[in-house]
């Protein structure tokens, strides 16, 4: 558990210190949402909206991947929008 979140869910990821975009902030989807934690300040930044069914998050350089029941969306941290 880092900053009150629960590394092991699939909801969550964590962003890579050195590895692109986003290093050192917490990734995860609530409500429908992604967000990015940041550690430092303690807040929530309110990434992308409408995500349908999701099962898993991963993020790899700037992008973070969303695997959903019916499709995978890449969110591109460097154009804050969708691949």
């Amino acid at each position: 558990m880092i900053h009150g979140f629960d590394l092991d869910s699939p909801l969550v990821c964590e962003g890579i210190v050195g590895d692109g975009c986003g290093g050192g902030r917490i990734f995860f989807i609530e409500d429908e949402t992604l967000y990015a934690h940041d550690p430092l300040s303690k807040e929530n930044r309110m990434l992308f909206q409408g995500i349908k069914k999701a099962k898993k998050i991963n993020k790899s350089g700037c992008v973070v991947s969303i695997e959903c029941e019916d499709e995978t969306i890449e969110f591109d941290l460097s154009k804050i929008g969708k691949k």
